[in-house]
Order: structure tokens, then C-alpha cells, then sequence
């Protein structure tokens, strides 16, 4: 007798719909399974016979054949179980024919028949929606993550036991009592941060418009203080994005205990050595890294200097698409990666340049450690800003007692989001770092004083055509900030002392 199952294979971050077929027939009794799957789904055969037999099923001796279509795709991971042995019941005649129509089915058995969760069941959810699926089965451990999508009915089992109950009876388990992600009270404020004016100011208006940012400064002046604090004033996700977000936590397996949807940016900060593979993803069956684990929130990346110049270098594209793609011998996979590159440096190896009374690194030093970030890559950043060492004053005179908190900060930000969000509203972006093309001479429209400024400033300076369009950007952002429709001189001109520390430290 055959059978059929739909299910769902993880490429990416998007899942793929896969049919599990299954055949018993007369012959000689084995097990056979084909349809260009990995060493890891053959074993499930042992996995699913076992836990059959300890669940007190079984099977006749007869040929068993198991197919994964379509045929040219590889199929990887354990969520294959579940739907193997449900199609080997139903042709078996253990299950009704109809007892899992119009349904996808995912789930990894252990030997003792009971499911264990496996990654990706958002995605996996969305796709059975878009399929036109009425119902999903998936482990009861993954309950609260496929219960996100609405519009179709989420069954969760948790054992081959129960699978069958439901099949026969149609008696749904009874649902787990949903759990609610905790707003946990913000620890650390801006408030904190001793002087440092100018770099709120300029943490304010990558954070408005979604633009990176570059800090240079001696060690201990608060550039990691700063980055650390940026996610307090960020705008809140939309429901989109928190889908984004947590499908690619679903799919890498990092979703947190009892939280259904990701509604806090993420940040991330990776050690200055990681590898290739873990900042931009890869491996043998792809995974997401750093850039897209950061995705809608901020990747740190401090002593940005002193990573390997190949993995810095591998930001370029990145930062252009906003996407990064991973090509294997069975294809391409790509991964999204709009982050917010937030990036932290000393401007020489001793830290203390352009202090020559501090400062012990030769000219040939200076050179060389400037080196290490390419012409290129400072092009893609929007904001490159001094942090000068705390002075004694400010820190023992406690004059932070006035300093903006991040709630003030938050409350600047949001204002220019709203502005954004209306503006954008028929656009398939959300900030001002966004724009590209015609988006940039519809929305940042400048007056004449500002035009004379950006040329004269585009001639002095031997701007790019990329970095040109930075500047008109993170102007169109500091204008949000003053609820100013056109671009006008002052902002042009803020935007415009956001490129010139760089050109300070790189001047040797």
C-alpha cells in the first residue's frame, strides 16, 4: 500500500515543502530510503523501527520503501521521523488514510517513541500556511513557536502514541498553557556615561536612521559603554520584523526557552577572532552567522582593527545588500542581513594617537595599523566619530547627573522612525539608510544653500558616489531628528563632520 506525507525541509531561513512517500509491499522484508537524503535522515529508519516497537507497534515483514521528493534536493536533520513512521503506519493500514489530510507534518522520535523539538518549526508553520495546509503537527516542545502563526490549526504531539489517538479519534492533545516573554527592566542606561556628548549625538542618528557607526578613541573612553547601550534607544520591531527575527533564531536553534517571538532587536558582539564561517555563515549544510544572527539589530564588532582583514573585508557586501549568500556545490542559500554595523577601534596600536606626548608608534606603525580597514569599507560606514578620554571633571565632578538617559534618547529616535514609517510607507524599506536609486532624490530633497555646501564638499573631500549618497542619508535623518521636511545647510553640514574624524587618523 502507499502513502504520502507532506513536511518540510530548513533551506536557509525559509523552509521547503517535502513529500514522504512510503510503500509496503511484498518481498523480501527490509527497509530501503532514497531521494538524495543525508547519512543523518538514513538513520532515522533505526530511529523510527525502534521506537514503533517500543511503542508497542508492529509492522509486517514486508519490503518497506521509503522516497523524500522531489529527488534533486538534499534533505538534512532529524525532522523527518515523525513523518516516516506516520506514513509507514498509513500504509500500513496502523492509520486511516485520511487521518492526516490537508497536513504537515515535522518531528524528531526517540527510540523510547516519544518527539523531541527540532529547529525551524516557524518557518516550517508559515510555509504549511502558504501551502494551504488547515493543520500542522509538530512536537509539543515546539508548541509555543508554530502557535505564532495564525490561521491554522497547530497540533501538538508528543509521542507516536498520541499521533495515533488523533488519526483514529481525531482527539486534539491538550494545548500547553501559553507563556509570555517577560519585559525585563533596562540595567544599563546612557544616564551612566560621563560626558561624551558628541557621541550620543551621533549614537542618536544611527540609531534614527538605521546608519553605521564607527568609534575611535584611546582604550577605556567608553566606546564599548556606548555600543552596549545603543539597543535601549532603538525603535521597537513591527510584527514583520520580529517574524523575521525569529525565524532566524528558529532555524539556528538559539530561540530562548518559553519565547514564542522575538520582539527585542538583537545584539550581537563577537570576539575579534572569529572565523569566516561564523560571521558571515556557512558550513556544510549552511547556517547563519553573526551578520545574520544581528539581523534588524546591531552587530558590535570592537577592537575592529585588530580582526583578521579577510573577515572585515566580508562586510562589504553585506552592508551593500543587506543580504549575504553561501554557495555550496548543491546550490545557494541566502541569508538576510540588514544590521546596524556598529564598530570600535584605537587609532594606533598603543591607543593614544594623535597624543605625540603619549603616543609611541613609529610613522611606518601608524601606516600599517590604519591599513587594516580598507578605503572601501569606511565607505559603507555613515558615521565615523572621535571618543575622546574622559576627563577627571566629568567624572568626579559627577556631570552626568544632566546627561540624556535613554529614555529621552528613545523618545528622539521614535519621533524620527514615525516620520520614517510614514514616509516609507509604500516602500519595502523601513529607515533612511534604506534608500537607494531614485528612492534618494524622491525623499531627500535639498535646499540651495545645502546643494552648494554637499558640492563644494564632494570636490574638497574626492568623495565616492557612495559616499556622496551616505552623506545626503544621514542627512535626511538629522533633518527627521528636527522634524524638518527639506534638507537644509546645518543638517548637510552635521552630516558632513560625521566623514572627518576619519580622515584625521588616516591622514598619515
Amino acid at each position: 500500500m502507499f502513502s504520502s506525507i507532506l513536511s518540510a525541509v530548513i533551506m536557509g531561513v525559509e523552509a521547503l515543502p517535502i513529500q514522504v512517500e512510503a510503500d509496503v509491499s511484498d518481498g523480501l522484508p527490509m527497509w530501503q530510503m532514497v531521494g538524495h537524503v543525508s547519512s543523518q535522515v538514513k538513520e532515522a529508519q533505526d530511529r523510527v523501527r525502534t521506537a514503533l516497537r517500543n511503542s508497542g507497534l508492529t509492522l509486517p515483514p514486508k519490503r518497506i520503501t521509503i522516497n523524500l521528493a522531489p529527488g534533486d534536493l538534499r534533505k538534512d536533520g532529524s525532522s523527518f521521523d515523525l513523518p516516516i513512521a506516520a506514513s509507514i503506519l498509513i500504509a500500513a493500514g496502523k492509520i486511516p488514510l485520511g487521518g492526516i489530510s490537508d497536513t504537515m507534518v515535522v518531528g524528531e522520535l526517540g527510540l523510547d517513541g516519544r518527539l523531541r523539538g527540532v529547529t525551524g518549526i516557524l518557518p516550517i508553520t508559515l510555509k504549511a500556511k502558504e501551502l494551504g495546509c488547515k493543520k500542522c503537527i509538530i512536537p509539543r516542545e515546539n508548541y509555543q513557536e508554530g502557535s505564532v502563526v495564525k490561521g491554522i490549526d497547530i497540533i501538538p504531539i508528543s509521542s507516536i502514541k498520541e499521533l495515533i489517538e488523533y488519526c483514529t479519534k481525531q482527539t486534539i492533545p491538550k494545548l500547553p498553557s501559553p507563556t509570555r516573554e517577560k519585559d525585563k527592566a533596562e540595567e544599563i542606561d546612557f544616564a551612566e556615561i560621563c560626558g561624551q556628548e558628541g557621541v550620543k549625538r551621533a549614537a542618536v542618528i544611527a540609531a534614527a536612521g538605521f546608519h553605521n557607526l564607527l568609534m575611535i578613541g584611546p582604550p577605556g573612553s567608553g566606546k564599548t559603554m556606548v555600543a552596549k547601550r545603543i539597543p535601549t534607544i532603538l525603535p521597537k520591531m513591527s510584527q514583520e520584523e520580529a517574524l523575521e527575527v525569529t525565524k532566524v533564531y528558529s532555524v539556528a536553534g538559539l530561540l530562548p526557552e518559553n519565547t514564542a517571538l522575538v520582539t527585542k532587536r538583537p545584539f550581537r558582539a563577537p570576539h575579534h577572532n572569529i572565523s569566516m564561517q561564523a560571521l558571515v555563515g556557512g558550513g556544510r549544510v549552511p547556517k547563519p552567522g553573526e551578520i545574520t544572527l544581528a539581523h534588524r539589530g546591531v552587530l558590535f564588532l570592537g577592537e575592529l582593527a585588530e580582526m583578521p582583514r579577510r573577515e572585515v573585508e566580508a562586510l562589504r557586501q553585506p552592508l551593500e545588500d543587506r543580504k549575504v549568500t553561501v554557495s555550496r556545490v548543491f546550490g545557494s542559500v541566502k541569508f538576510p542581513a540588514s544590521f546596524l554595523l556598529i564598530g570600535a577601534m584605537n587609532p594606533c596600536a598603543c591607543g593614544h594617537y594623535p597624543d605625540l606626548n603619549k603616543c609611541i608608534c613609529s610613522a611606518t606603525s601608524l601606516a600599517s595599523y590604519a591599513g587594516r580597514l580598507s578605503r572601501p569599507l569606511l565607505d559603507r560606514i555613515d558615521l565615523c566619530v572621535e571618543v575622546p578620554a574622559t576627563s577627571y571633571e566629568a567624572i568626579a565632578k559627577k556631570s552626568n547627573i544632566n546627561n540624556l538617559s535613554s529614555q529621552e534618547m528613545r523618545n528622539m529616535v521614535q519621533k524620527a522612525h514615525q516620520i520614517q514609517a510614514e514616509r516609507y510607507h509604500q516602500e519595502s524599506i523601513t529607515f533612511n539608510a534604506e534608500l537607494s536609486g531614485d528612492r534618494i532624490d524622491r525623499y531627500c530633497q535639498i535646499e540651495k544653500n545645502g546643494q552648494t555646501l554637499l558640492e563644494r564638499v564632494f570636490n574638497k573631500m574626492d568623495l565616492s558616489s557612495r559616499g556622496y549618497h551616505r552623506i545626503i542619508k544621514t542627512a535626511r535623518t538629522i533633518a527627521d531628528l528636527e522634524g524638518s521636511e527639506k534638507i537644509n545647510e546645518e543638517h548637510v553640514s552635521e552630516a558632513v563632520c560625521y566623514r572627518n574624524p576619519d580622515k584625521d587618523f588616516w591622514r598619515v
